[in-house]
């Protein structure tokens, strides 16, 4: 039995697996043809943050492989009346096939997944954001062919999406220009654990043009993470040089897409004239957090299909 608590869960022949995979199930579900490799199984999503995309994204995907849905949050359920992550996992593992959980600390999802009896999935914690990364590369591949080798800015808050970038550049061979404000830099022994392991697959700027110089990626997320919404106006004052805009654009490579994991503040992190522009592959993105997360849970639970 395999968890996907972070980027680092799986090989990088796991990853080829798959985006393969990915691209298969998206063209049946581009075709209108069924696939249901999933049918009697059930999938209990866990939200202790609010969501829009991994909701929508992972039941509508468990439908489509023919599954089903247990929707759950702390306000409907003993979560939120102090009963213990541990026994929570404990029952909810017994009823279901899968588990994904949206909550505050990794260590919540460690502990759950440490008492579960079944897969259990990061659909977003304050460290980590793997599912995300899982379709952005995926999204660069059907646009650019493979990342390995391949350069991503990072622009803006060292956040659960650029730790989730460093261990995926680390693990596949591609680099990543990382570029926040003082005092909100990654923790790279966090992010990537053995830091050596993956020499030359960061480099940090100070300038955020100069982090997009030459990129074939250009990333950025909101400035103010759910979570942290008391350093709302804090953060607009440090992070106001950290927007991405046509310039930013212009010093990464001409063909150089740009990506936000939504939602967007247009105005704020990114310009609307980026996200709304020709190089802005934001909506591909979005939807194939779907495809990515319904390969996951096949291979999850199902091990590779010939």
């Amino acid at each position: 039995m395999k968890h996907y608590l972070q980027f680092n869960d799986l090989t990088a022949a796991e990853y080829a697996y798959l985006f393969e995979r990915a691209a298969l199930i998206k063209k049946k579900f581009k075709a209108y043809e069924k696939h249901h490799p999933l049918v009697d199984r059930t999938l209990a999503m866990i939200f202790e943050k609010a969501s829009t995309r991994t909701r929508v994204s992972f039941e509508a995907g468990m439908y489509q492989l023919g599954g089903s849905v247990v929707h759950l949050t702390t306000g409907d359920s003993q979560l939120g009346r102090a009963e213990p992550i541990e026994d929570s996992a404990r029952v909810i593992s017994r009823m279901v096939d899968l588990v994904m959980i949206r909550t505050y600390e990794q260590t919540k999802i460690e502990r759950f997944a440490e008492h579960s009896r079944v897969p259990v999935i990061n659909g977003l914690t304050n460290e980590f954001h793997p599912c995300q990364i899982l379709a952005d590369i995926f999204t660069f591949i059907e646009h650019r062919g493979s990342i390995q080798g391949k350069t991503v800015a990072w622009v803006g808050d060292g956040n659960n999406m650029a730790n989730t970038w460093l261990q995926a550049a680390a693990l596949l061979g591609f680099k990543v220009h990382v570029s926040t404000p003082r005092g909100y830099e990654i923790d790279e022994k966090m992010a990537i654990g053995a830091v050596g392991a993956s020499a030359g697959s960061y480099q940090f700027f100070s300038n955020p043009r100069n982090a997009c110089q030459g990129a074939d990626l250009v990333t950025t997320d909101v400035w103010t993470s759910m979570g942290y919404e008391a350093e709302n106006e804090e953060r607009k004052e440090a992070f106001a040089d950290w927007c991405v805009d046509a310039e930013m654009m212009s010093a990464a490579k001409p063909d150089a897409l740009f990506m936000h994991c939504l939602p967007a503040h247009r105005g704020e992190e990114v310009e609307a004239d980026v996200i709304d522009g020709p190089q802005s592959v934001v909506w591909d993105e979005a939807e194939n957090r779907m495809h990515v997360q319904k390969a996951l849970m096949e291979y999850l639970l199902l091990g590779r299909i010939a």
